[in-house]
């Protein structure tokens, strides 16, 4: 019997010991699979990487990058072809208009001799002032003080939006087009603002003599609007590239001169030792472009767009003769 008991006592102890292990077996397991399984991220980026991880992101193709430029690559070329026919018309127009106002100057003289002169007449002041520029310095009066209205509305902080927007030229932006010429006459920094439109009033006078002043105008709208050149290294290039041996100075040094041609190869050594070393100062692949851009319409580009302008400048004509009836003779004489 004592060994009965004895045998059911042991019997119920390991039947208990059993129980309490298979029971901590269960909770282990469970535990390590708790612990095994994968979180679930929380909130819109977690569900952003599951999405990620479920279908990862394919590489888009060359055409869709090729897609968003089409639309800029044929705005650039139709306003490229815009400026410079409009300044063909614009020169027919003032060709046309300079025996006129010959004449009306002739009067206004005889005019100004019989009326009696006044004090102080501030519009005469300013008239004398403006006729004491060069026609380069008229020529980019208007253009600095276009840049010098943008300078100003980028200090305006409801208008941020949209000059981040129009006067920004931004690839990943959705409006491409406009930025492409509005950008040209936008300047975030004093510093760059006055540095470049010295530049501009410095070479003005010579650029204008060299190309005219509606060549000149096509000239520096069509680099503006053209991606990646700088409108003001275009007019430099050309003026260096065309008198070469001509002397300039830098504005703190004067004493110490140096060759128009010697200056424009400095730039050029410049701008593409820091295009290859990744410098951020200044936009060196802007000023790179402008500067090829100037040398290359200076050497090439004249003769293929400006002298070409002669049917387009008959038609023109035509149109402004009626066709050569009745206005043949007077149009010829121009």
């Amino acid at each position: 019997n004592v060994d009965d008991v004895s045998c059911k006592s042991i019997n119920c102890c390991v039947l208990s010991s059993l129980c309490v292990s298979t029971r901590w077996r269960l909770n282990i397991q469970q535990r390590c699979e708790f612990k095994k399984a994968a979180r679930k991220p929380e909130g819109r980026k977690g569900e952003e990487e599951l999405a990620r991880a479920r279908d990862p992101p394919r590489r888009e193709g060359p055409y869709r990058d090729f897609g968003r430029l089409v639309k800029p690559m044929f705005f650039t070329v139709g306003f490229t072809g815009c400026a410079f026919g409009g300044a063909a018309v614009w020169q027919y127009e003032s060709l046309k208009s300079r025996v006129q106002s010959y004449f009306d100057q002739v009067q206004a003289d005889w005019l100004e001799k019989l009326r009696p002169k006044k004090r102080g007449d501030l519009r005469k002041d300013v008239n004398q002032w403006w006729h004491s520029l060069s026609e380069g310095q008229r020529t980019v009066t208007g253009i600095i003080a276009l840049n010098v209205v943008v300078f100003c509305c980028w200090r305006i902080p409801s208008l941020q939006r949209t000059m981040i927007r129009y006067f920004t030229a931004d690839p990943a932006s959705k409006t491409l087009c406009s930025p492409l010429l509005l950008s040209s006459f936008s300047h975030y920094s004093l510093f760059h603002l006055v540095a470049n439109m010295y530049v501009l009033w410095s070479f003005s006078s010579s650029a204008v003599s060299m190309l005219g002043r509606e060549q000149f105008v096509a000239v520096y709208l069509s680099a503006g609007e053209t991606p990646s050149l700088c409108s003001i290294m275009t007019i430099l290039a050309a003026v260096c590239t065309k008198m070469p041996e001509s002397k300039l100075a830098v504005i703190f040094l004067p004493m110490f001169t140096f060759t128009a041609g010697n200056a424009l190869k400095s730039l050029v050594a410049l701008d593409s030792l820091g295009l290859i070393l990744g410098w951020r100062f200044f936009d060196h692949a802007a000023h790179l472009g402008g500067a090829l851009f100037g040398i290359w319409y200076v050497l090439f580009g004249h003769e293929l767009i400006w002298k070409k302008r002669e049917p387009f400048v008959k038609i023109w004509h035509d149109f402004r003769t009626g066709g050569g009836r009745g206005g043949g003779t007077r149009g010829g004489a121009v």
